[in-house]
């Protein structure tokens, strides 16, 4: 058995091309304005930086407008609650993006939640994941959502299957077993101080790597037949699950690169153009 490629980086293009015709309907209905992302990077992390210049090149590349706001690694968690104050209160934003992670002395959770609901298109908000995992309207933390994109559209059966989420993070491995558990998945949690780790993995039928070590989770714990999701990137090109001595025995699974990291910048994009429809297609 070869599994089949969940290829998240096809499916990003594919997407990009329905995004940018609903932008350009959207800019026909509203005299010419375009939803707007606004990201916000803290500090001169150089991989922050790059995130922050794709996810950018992202929306330019479907005709919608950001702006990018940089400051200082000194700068404090007063200060950034402002700066996000004054982007709820702008009407041309219609998202924001609080690049992860801030430099120590800011507190991130606080920042988060300082998001206004209906800009949160990042999903990083406590109450946008709690209307979540309540069944309720709020954009999804960008990453699990991703994954749950490319599941549907490679038309995974989730109904009554075993999911074990290895990764416990508020913006991937929470969200991704609540986003299971709503799609009728049967969810374990798991993470790196589980004890008997290996044999949660046996069982399951569906594995999410979401651990942030590279290579953590072995091939000889997952089953013949797994779909295996690997939500991690590291040097080298390796992500959290020893992708290479697997692929011959599931069922499906998400290549490192090109797997779920195109398609959480695509879903911060999408929803960003589903705000801006709300707020500019009235």
């Amino acid at each position: 058995m070869t599994g089949k490629i969940l290829d998240g980086k096809q499916l990003a293009a594919d997407t990009e091309a329905q995004i940018r015709t609903r932008v350009e309907n959207l800019k026909a209905r509203s005299g010419g304005e375009t939803p707007i992302l606004a990201t916000i990077l803290v500090g001169d992390d150089p991989a922050s930086a790059t995130y922050v210049k794709m996810k950018g090149n992202a929306c330019e590349r479907v005709g919608m407008g950001s702006i990018r706001v940089e400051m200082p690694s000194s700068t404090t968690t007063e200060a950034l609650l402002a700066k996000i104050s004054e982007l709820n209160n702008n009407p041309n934003v219609h998202g924001i993006l609080l690049q992860h992670p801030v430099p120590e002395q800011i507190d991130e959770r606080a920042c988060f939640d300082a998001i206004d609901l209906q800009k949160d298109v990042d999903g990083v908000t406590c109450l946008g994941f709690g209307r979540m995992g309540m069944g309720e309207e709020a954009y999804g933390s960008a990453t699990p959502a991703g994954i749950m994109r490319i599941l549907q559209a490679y038309n995974i059966d989730l109904s009554g299957k075993h999911a074990v989420v290895v990764g416990r993070s508020p913006i991937l491995g929470k969200p991704m077993a609540l986003m299971l558990l709503n799609a009728n998945c049967t969810v374990t949690i798991c993470h790196s101080r589980t004890q008997n780790l290996p044999e949660f993995i046996k069982q399951a039928d569906i594995v999410v790597g979401a651990v942030g070590k590279p290579e953590f989770i072995k091939a000889d714990w997952i089953k013949d037949g797994a779909v295996v999701v690997d939500a991690g990137y590291h040097p080298g090109g390796v992500g959290d699950i020893e992708l290479s001595a697997i692929v011959d025995r599931c069922s499906a699974y998400t290549p490192v690169p090109g797997g779920v990291g195109p398609m959480t910048i695509n879903t911060l994009i999408l929803q960003t153009l589903e705000a801006g429809e709300k707020k500019l297609g009235k």
